[in-house]
């Protein structure tokens, strides 16, 4: 890869440094900081301090709290939660549940929860928020980027994690129950947030200095909405890949798949990925991986060069809009498809489903997408085409009033769209009331963060092929006209260039931005980048296959706080963070 010439900027980038010490990460980030003497900057609050664990199995009797019972409160030994993930020191693991009930459809409910409680606690909570439509009580490490390296229990967070409301990773039948549906949305982090605090007092005689909450993809929305309705219960919101409309999502990948359907190998199937008897359509037939290649391809040669560099990033993301053309850039088949080339139908449909789709009525069912190179990963394909079958089809019963089965090819979406915003005598709030983030075309409701002295980070790969970096782009736009254009003093977004859903794709996607957060909410270190690695071969904290085997294994970068770019300097390998600033 040759670098291209450029105008050298002045540098306003950090070197990424995965791996570092918290001390040696700090005063990186301190070099592309505005600290708590810049005119006007909000008031920092304290850092927080740490306390000893003074009891953990006699919680399971001792700790009393509405609603709430303990189920079992036990040591747990140094070492990773979950295989190949970030080692946590030693601590005690709480079990239990709140506010068990008999549903509307005789199922029993109620919010499962576990939190650990590190012996050597930093005096801080991290709420995390889980990702699809939950359901399970994850393991409460608080591991958040590709492949993390490090995670809140590791750094010494207490933490708590929970299944929402319900039971059933993959069963969306929860959602006829109106209270398990507003669990869902936003009422069981109002509840698990004061119990987390008492629980965690009961511990170490005194309660959390600081809270957190953070989560990636349905865990973004949690944090979203979290920010929005409960801007004075965390001091730090951690957002990625915030699915802040995910009805409407979910509604214009079930808009796609019939569509798809149509431009797919007529009887061709793949496995079903949750049940082995049975398998499902093969919509990746109607745009296969080396016709994605191709479409990469194009936006690479129109776009990789804008940022100073060919280097197999689109770092300059709102350029590439205008300078990329799907219908000049990529090849238009004169014969038989041949991996080469896009059909006319191919290139209509493909158009279409990255602006966002459209009922038949006219009305936009979503957001548009952003034209990046991670669309040839497999994780876009998984999306677009296997789970707008077997995930997406939840939206019936999640995201719909009334309540309904949803076939994934034959779905009426002008009724469907409706639903999303409908209520009856069951269902007093519409599924957008109770799913997504409040006040989200005009977001006046997040001051209360900027009054308080809390902070939020906003991470989006710019590839996600469920919920699209635009609508993240765009809520940022609506925060700062919304604050007066001072958003930027308590909330920030950092784009992924390639990034895939929450991970993957041709990206530097290994990054904590946890420690930045804290830094900036306790500190004062406001971050202009965060550090960020490539996973190649050899890489801690798992492999991303994905890696372009030209790049090298351990590529750095700096994710540039939006609307900057990191921009090649005119020299210097471009393998590695240096060699680029944040500019405009």
């Amino acid at each position: 890869m040759t670098p291209t010439p450029r105008v050298a900027r002045a540098a306003r980038g950090v070197r990424p440094a995965i791996g570092l010490t918290t001390v040696a990460l700090a005063a990186m980030l301190g070099a592309c900081s505005s600290g708590p003497s810049d005119p006007g900057a909000p008031t920092r609050l304290a850092p927080a301090t740490g306390a000893a664990l003074q009891a953990c199995e006699a919680l399971a009797a001792r700790f009393s709290h509405p609603g709430t019972s303990l189920q079992s409160a036990a040591t747990a030994a140094p070492g990773p939660i979950v295989a190949g993930g970030p080692a946590a020191g030693a601590h005690c693991l709480v079990k239990g549940q709140m506010r068990p009930r008999k549903g509307v459809d005789g199922q029993d409910y109620a919010i499962g929860f576990e939190v650990r409680l590190p012996q050597a606690w930093n005096g801080r909570y991290f709420h995390q928020a889980n990702g699809g439509i939950d359901g399970v009580v994850q393991p409460a490490q608080g591991a958040l980027g590709g492949g993390p390296v490090t995670g809140a229990l590791a750094q010494g967070f207490a933490v708590l994690s929970s299944d929402a409301g319900h039971t059933g990773r993959q069963n969306p039948r929860f959602g006829v129950d109106p209270q398990a549906r507003a669990d869902y949305g936003y009422q069981a982090t109002a509840a698990l947030t004061p119990m987390a605090k008492a629980l965690i007092a009961a511990a170490y005689g005194k309660g959390p200095d600081r809270s957190y909450i953070g989560g990636c993809s349905n865990g973004g929305r949690h944090t979203l909405v979290a920010a929005a309705r409960y801007g004075d219960q965390f001091d730090g919101y951690l957002v990625g890949a915030p699915g802040f409309r995910l009805p409407n999502a979910a509604l214009a990948q079930l808009w796609a798949a019939p569509q798809w359907k149509a431009l797919a190998t007529p009887g061709a199937t793949i496995p079903h990925p949750f049940n082995p008897q049975a398998r499902i359509t093969d919509l990746g037939s109607a745009l296969t991986a080396p016709e994605r290649q191709a479409v990469a391809r194009g936006i690479l040669q129109r776009c990789d060069a804008l940022d100073g560099a060919r280097d197999g990033i689109v770092a300059d993301t709102a350029a590439c809009q205008a300078a990329f053309n799907l219908e000049r850039d990529v090849p238009t088949c004169s014969g038989e498809r041949n991996g080469q080339c896009l059909t006319a139908p191919q290139k209509r449909l493909l158009n279409a489903v990255y602006a966002g789709g459209r009922t038949p009525g006219g009305q936009a069912i979503y957001s548009p997408f952003p034209w990046d190179a991670g669309l040839s990963s497999a994780n876009w394909a998984q999306w677009k085409f296997v789970n707008a079958q077997v995930l997406d089809p939840a939206a019936g019963y999640i995201f719909m009033t009334p309540p309904r089965t949803v076939d994934p090819f034959a779905v009426d979406v002008d009724d469907a769209y409706r639903a999303i915003y409908a209520t009856d005598a069951t269902f007093r709030e519409s599924a957008d009331a109770q799913i997504t983030m409040p006040g989200k075309e005009n977001p006046t409701n997040l001051a209360t963060l900027r009054t308080r002295g809390a902070k939020m980070l906003v991470y989006h790969g710019v590839s996600d092929a469920i919920f699209s970096a635009a609508d993240t782009v765009a809520l940022m736009e609506r925060l700062d006209r919304a604050q007066g254009g001072r958003a930027a003093d308590f909330a920030r977004y950092f784009p992924v260039p390639g990034m895939a859903h929450c991970q993957g794709g041709p990206a530097t996607d290994q990054f904590d931005a946890l420690t930045p957060l804290v830094r900036w909410v306790e500190y004062g270190e406001a971050p202009e980048g965060l550090p960020a690695r490539a996973r190649g071969p050899g890489s801690a904290g798992g492999v991303n296959a994905e890696v372009p085997a030209d790049w090298a294994p351990g590529r750095t970068r700096t994710l540039c706080r939006w609307p900057a770019v990191s921009r090649y300097k005119g020299s210097g390998s471009v393998d590695d963070a240096a060699s680029y600033t944040c500019a405009p």
